[in-house]
């Protein structure tokens, strides 16, 4: 089996990656390498991925000639790769070219093979809206560009199977967490502030926010189920992620307990679009893909600051 991952030196891209090469599928990658984080990191989890039989290519997906020159044989594409966030540093052009753009220029790829399978779309809770809360059935609200370009990239990849084009699938992810998270997530930072004695910037109201915080090993089933199932989920959006809800000020207390430190904590400005919600309602995926979460908040952030340990 040949799969291709688009944004594959990125966080769940690259866990994702990992468990297909334990499957001793063949595996090819794209990512842009793009600067909204340490650049480094990537470069380290590519030099990884390559070390276990990944071939990567550097690739912006804006750029279709680039994409037109890869392997026209893949059975699957997952595209995972995104300008992710709400940083006021990332202008809507970002979103747009990145979120839509790219999308468009990877579906139009994935027409072209001639043994596609399955188009898989990576798309967010953030297509929900400030309270993410609903089922795949609910009409979403997004409040951010990210979730508004997200939202648009969806519908333009399920278009294609409405058409009967391709088959496309679209998993809408909650509050992913783990090692290789990005640094400028919640925990990477927590975990610092806690094993550095440093405080912890936390936005006005946000102790407050619940989410349905996922581990990686989590996502990563959730995300494989949908091999073998293309008739199943054709022309369907899943939500993926953990049914517990944690409030940001139980996650903090987690980490304390686990590094046994108390974080400085400072009070800053709320940060516009931030979701004050997330609950995944997986009913769903439960009936048709038999995904079932088993990573208790706890038992996946010990795992990650023992992982942070070792690489920090």
């Amino acid at each position: 089996m040949k799969i291709l991952i688009t944004g594959i030196a990125g966080f769940i891209g690259s866990h994702v990656a990992e468990y297909f090469v334990g499957k001793g599928y063949i595996v090819h990658g794209i990512d842009n390498f793009s600067p909204y984080y340490d650049v480094s990191l990537k470069e380290k989890t590519a030099k990884d991925l390559v070390k276990i039989g990944v071939k990567i290519f550097r690739i912006d997906l804006r750029n279709l000639d680039e994409i037109l020159k890869l392997d026209n044989d893949y059975e699957y594409i997952y595209h995972f790769a995104a300008q992710p966030g709400i940083a006021v540093t990332s202008t809507f052009e970002d979103y747009f070219t990145n979120n839509f753009i790219g999308t468009k220029n990877i579906i139009d790829f994935g027409v072209l093979n001639k043994r596609i399978k399955l188009f898989v779309n990576i798309s967010t809770s953030s297509v929900y809206g400030l309270n993410a809360t609903l089922s795949e059935t609910a009409a979403p609200m997004p409040v951010s560009n990210y979730g508004v370009t997200k939202l648009a990239a969806e519908q333009l990849a399920l278009s294609y199977s409405r058409s009967n084009i391709l088959k496309v699938c679209s998993l809408r992810l909650y509050s992913v967490y783990g090692p290789r998270e990005r640094p400028d997530k919640l925990y990477p930072k927590l975990t610092f502030s806690a094993l550095n004695n440093k405080p912890f910037s936390l936005f006005e109201g946000s102790a407050e926010h619940l989410r349905s915080y996922t581990f990686i090993d989590d996502i990563v089933n959730g995300v494989v189920s949908v091999i073998g199932k293309e008739s199943e989920v054709n022309g369907e959006v899943f939500n993926i992620g953990n049914d517990k809800e944690y409030t940001t000020a139980k996650g903090i207390e987690i980490i304390e307990k686990i590094n046994n430190t108390k974080i400085d904590i400072n009070i800053v400005s709320k940060r516009a679009g931030d979701q004050l919600r997330t609950n995944a309602i997986i009913d769903k995926a439960k009936r048709i893909l038999k995904y079932e979460p088993t990573v208790s908040l706890e038992k996946g952030l010990e795992r990650y600051v023992s992982w942070y340990k070792l690489n920090n």
